[in-house]
């Protein structure tokens, strides 16, 4: 069983503090051993939020705040995924460790991304506030040519994409490897208001995809589209 052959993972995962202490003492080397699934005890400790087994984790001696697991996932960028912003702690943590916020995944769907890519797909604000905060970079693209703006137009969170424009500088016409801009995946998810945003911010509405598309025509609903048409005309805002 795993339970017996990495024991302080599975410490970690549950959150018993006292015995991650225990085991730690009895075999320091514990803390850097990957199990079967290639994670080490801090990978379990922050996918589950066990603040105070990180708190004892980054205190080790060998503790690498940069450490990829199996998937090629650092502990922040598994912080930053967690769902309503519950990693920030976890990250002001890191952080005070020395942990590099541009670091980007190596393996997997998701090759190329840095902490704010997962933290916008998961519409985590003020995990966004915060690693812009220390410069984590909003222009960096993933394998799949998109940034974090893609990403956060795609969940339709309007305060990330505002600020990721506003604080992280990101390009707002940039097409991913398919031609997409933001606007295109605001409106291909149906998120109207974030359209609209991107739209006031100086989204190109008339920027075509691969296949030739414009984002309006990606539309999923006739009355988002109604909204969408009405909203720009109201605003002064010229559509193809």
């Amino acid at each position: 069983m795993e339970s017996s052959k990495f024991p302080l993972h599975e410490a970690a995962r549950e959150g018993r503090i006292q015995v991650a202490e225990s085991l730690l003492n009895a075999n320091p080397k514990s803390a850097v051993t990957k199990d079967d699934d290639e994670r080490l005890p801090i990978h379990w400790a922050v996918a589950y939020n066990r603040l105070p087994i990180v708190e004892l984790l980054v205190a080790h001696k060998n503790f690498d705040p940069d450490v990829e697991d199996g998937s090629g996932w650092t502990p922040l960028m598994i912080a930053a995924s967690l769902r309503d912003a519950a990693g920030d702690p976890i990250i002001d943590l890191l952080l005070k460790k020395g942990a590099d916020v541009n670091v980007k995944s190596t393996t997997g769907q998701v090759i190329g991304q840095n902490a704010l890519h997962f933290a916008s797909s998961k519409a985590n604000i003020s995990t966004v506030r915060t690693l812009i905060a220390n410069k984590c970079s909003a222009r960096v693209k993933d394998v799949r040519g998109q940034l974090a703006l893609h990403r956060a137009a795609a969940v339709g969170s309007v305060p990330i994409m505002k600020t990721l424009l506003d604080e992280g500088k990101s390009p707002i016409n940039a097409t991913d490897g398919d031609g997409l801009t933001a606007l295109h995946h605001a409106i291909s998810e149906g998120h109207g208001d974030a359209a609209i945003l991107l739209l006031k911010a100086g989204a190109e509405a008339e920027k075509r995809d691969n296949d030739g598309r414009l984002a309006i025509d990606l539309v999923p609903d006739p009355k988002v589209k109604q909204y969408i048409l009405q909203t720009a005309e109201r605003e002064g805002i010229e559509l193809p």
